[in-house]
């Protein structure tokens, strides 16, 4: 069994996330794929997320590959969380999720007394009444509302997805372009009319796949983790891929990565011409959720600062792969006020390409930057 440093490890995933390197604007859709997906419950931090990773990308190009290209879709997957995920790859995410997932899901709402007959008539009600049009999610309970009954409205106006959610993941409908500050939704089939369903072996397998291509080496844990289902789960998937997995240790823990990227793990390296990876990610930025155990992220001391209560993420200083400070923005007119708060002391080095990266941010929004270190 091949034996990696956690510095090999770390350099492997900087490069599939293209933290060391920015893409070129043109592979917006590759580098969402890539990475499984942003998450996206927070649009600017979806965007975020994206602009660190893309060269020269700016809010309209996202938009673009969103609503007018289509070859970005948002949608609840992972952990029940909304996503943007390459259109492409939309089936994997269905499939690959849909016992599970799908399954969680009810399970919670149940709890309140819904029985799956009547979730079964709400989605059902919900892809008639968005027909060939978006619909805002007010507009959305309304109609629902009046062919359901009024035991309907909490489940489909509810803010975490309810019902809608449940549509969602299993490929019925996605997020539609927002009509001023709301949200809508469309039905997926006329949306994305190519979008073909996989069958759910295949889906999950794929899942994995990708995973592990992004994310890997990774235990199956990790994998549970990230995709939002248990390792009971997770082992069936793992074991009808068993013949494309690689097991290598990562120092003394044992870890799953694909065999083909066992040559990519073995050449990566971080730091080119004495040059360190420095970004600046959003909060909740797929990096910093793809594995269970976060040690190689943040160190114990300074957990808390990145990962706080009700599953809120910091935005983080990522220097090496490595949680170096969290920061945060604001925006007022013209100007981008940028706050750095570093765990320890920094180098110029370092230093330098912050005030790089903050200038970067400053033309995402069509801003001035004014930067501080605390």
């Amino acid at each position: 069994m091949d034996s990696f440093s956690q510095a090999q490890i770390t350099a492997f995933r900087l490069n599939r996330h293209h933290l060391i390197q920015r893409a070129p604007l043109k592979s917006l859709t590759q580098v969402a794929s890539d990475v499984c997906g942003v998450q996206a419950q927070l649009m600017s931090a979806a965007e975020l997320a994206l602009w660190a990773r893309i060269e020269n990308l700016t809010q309209e190009d996202v938009a673009h590959a969103l609503w007018r290209e289509r070859s970005l879709v948002k949608t609840w997957c992972m952990r029940g969380a909304a996503h943007l995920l390459a259109a492409a790859d939309l089936p994997i995410y269905i499939g690959g999720l849909l016992h599970r997932g799908l399954r969680r899901e009810r399970e919670w709402i149940a709890r309140y007394g819904i029985s799956q007959a009547e979730m079964d008539t709400i989605v059902k009600t919900i892809v008639q009444e968005l027909a060939d049009e978006a619909l805002t999610r007010k507009d959305l309970t309304k109609r629902v509302v009046a062919h359901v009954g009024t035991k309907a409205k909490r489940w489909v106006e509810h803010s975490w997805g309810g019902i809608v959610k449940q549509a969602c993941l299993q490929g019925l409908v996605v997020f539609g372009p927002n009509q001023g500050q709301q949200i809508t939704f469309v039905r997926r089939d006329k949306w994305l009319p190519q979008i073909k369903p996989l069958p759910v072996e295949k889906a999950e397998a794929m899942l994995l796949q990708h995973y592990l291509h992004g994310y890997g080496p990774a235990s199956l844990a990790d994998f549970a983790s990230w995709a939002g289902i248990t390792v009971g789960d997770a082992t069936p998937i793992r074991e009808r891929i068993d013949a494309e997995i690689a097991e290598v240790k990562i120092e003394d823990k044992v870890a799953l990565m694909l065999q083909k990227d066992q040559k990519a793990l073995q050449n990566a390296k971080i730091t080119d011409n004495e040059q360190d990876s420095v970004r600046l990610l959003p909060s909740f930025d797929c990096y910093l959720l793809g594995h269970k155990d976060k040690s190689h992220i943040v160190d114990q001391a300074h957990y808390k600062r990145i990962y706080r209560k009700a599953g809120w993420l910091s935005p983080v200083l990522l220097v090496n792969g490595k949680a170096q400070g969290v920061w945060n923005y604001k925006k007022k007119g013209k100007h981008l006020h940028i706050t750095i708060e570093p765990f320890n002391k920094i180098s110029k080095n370092i230093k330098k390409q912050i005030e790089e990266e903050t200038t970067r941010l400053a033309r995402f929004y069509k801003t001035i930057c004014e930067l501080a270190f605390t």
